[in-house]
């Protein structure tokens, strides 16, 4: 017997909605060595389940940069995508804030 979305009072819009949506995440960009990929720390805060303490934990995530507008240093949103490659499972939405790098100046 199979069961429809009306039988559980969802109507067919509603979870075509539900299934469209890809998380996003902003994160730092820690590494950008890679041609068109960036590495992105995310940090979350979670509370411990015993000792009650909030902790910040970090994952990387590697990105896809098309056009490598990303650097170190940048704060950048990211959404999931299609697997891009062995590790690649996120693109790069747009840089939220741009890092301030120091110029490398010949003498």
């Amino acid at each position: 017997m199979t069961q429809t979305a009306e039988q559980f009072g969802f109507t067919m819009a509603e979870t075509a909605t539900n299934e469209g949506k890809k998380r996003e995440l902003v994160g730092e960009v820690v590494g950008d060595k890679m041609e068109k990929t960036i590495v992105v720390e995310v940090a979350r805060r979670v509370r411990h389940a015993r000792y009650q303490k909030v902790i910040t934990t970090y994952k990387k995530f590697y990105a896809h940069d098309e056009k490598s507008e990303a650097g170190v240093g940048d704060k950048v949103r990211i959404v999931e995508s299609r697997p891009l490659s062995k590790l690649k499972r996120w693109r790069l939405v747009g840089v939220v804030e741009k890092a301030a790098r120091i110029e490398k100046v010949d003498v």
